[in-house]
């Protein structure tokens, strides 16, 4: 399984879409290619089938542009969806960090480009981060972005290529926070920064906020206390048509969201990415408990 970081644009997949027989009198769950996708898909999956609905799954799609170009053509009905995705990588808007306001932004204009309707958003925001060791967090006196500004100078950082490039990277952290001067720079495949993290190469690392490693291994993320970093709540994104055909998706998926937490979310990316466990059989046990 890999992570929404490390997430693929499969372009090939968009082409089979097209030639693929689908069975339309089930509800179309689909998914991009990352661990996090795979599960929540799944649980919206589950929580349909609970509900009496006939689900097809249509996961590992690829990229978000694939995903909403399969939405369009009515090749899937659904499909978990992130705010700061559709804000930055589909609309081209800045980052807004207000959870609330960034939803309504996108809600109104994926109704008005796609006919495509948000359902309710989940408390998970799984948005950029910084994380730390609670040994570093309490050597260094790191609980904030701007206290990492500071102490910047005094750090290693662990990070991933394109961190060093996007504008809500380190760019974006130096302009927007002032600092962030570390004393040394190295990056690392997705999954290897943790691991240099953990081994003493380094006192932090660029992360998402509901990575599987923060749980795994009790890592500290720092807080965001200026607001740089755009929300990324997570939400079922339906055609409108398909939602018109069955209200009820509505109904059922308005009320598992409000429960996939950033706590959940990390307990249950760890469950697959560390403990193997397989996605659908995680989320029968989240909406279980």
């Amino acid at each position: 399984m890999i992570s929404r970081g490390r997430a693929l644009a499969l372009a090939a997949a968009a082409p089979l879409l097209t030639r693929c027989v689908f069975d339309r009198s089930a509800v179309r769950v689909g998914s991009k290619n990352f661990t996090e996708s795979f599960i929540i898909a799944e649980i919206y999956a589950q929580s349909l089938e609970a509900a009496g609905m006939h689900v097809e799954r249509l996961f590992n799609l690829g990229s978000t542009q694939i995903a909403i170009a399969a939405m369009r053509r009515g090749n899937i009905d659904l499909y978990p969806e992130y705010t700061g995705t559709a804000l930055i990588d589909v609309l081209h808007l800045p980052p807004i960090s207000n959870s609330r306001a960034a939803y309504q932004v996108v809600a109104q204009a994926f109704r008005q480009r796609y006919d495509i309707v948000w359902l309710a958003p989940a408390p998970m925001n799984d948005s950029q981060a910084l994380a730390t060791t609670r040994a570093s967090a309490t050597r260094y006196g790191l609980a904030t972005l701007s206290d990492c500004a500071r102490t910047a100078p005094r750090l290693r950082f662990a990070t991933i290529q394109e961190f060093l490039a996007r504008p809500d990277g380190l760019p974006g952290l130096k302009r927007f926070y002032g600092g962030f001067q570390f004393a040394e720079i190295r990056t690392y495949d997705i999954a290897l920064k943790y691991r240099a993290l953990l081994q003493g190469a380094a006192e932090v690392a660029s992360a998402f906020s509901t990575d599987g490693a923060i749980a795994t291994n009790d890592l500290v993320v720092l807080h965001d206390d200026r607001h740089f970093w755009s929300a990324y709540n997570v939400a079922p994104v339906v055609r409108a048509q398909a939602l018109a055909a069955r209200p009820k998706i509505a109904d059922v998926l308005n009320a598992v969201s409000p429960r996939i937490t950033n706590g959940a979310a990390q307990m249950m990316n760890a469950q697959v990415e560390h403990d193997q466990a397989d996605p659908a059989d995680v989320a029968a046990q989240f909406l279980k408990r």
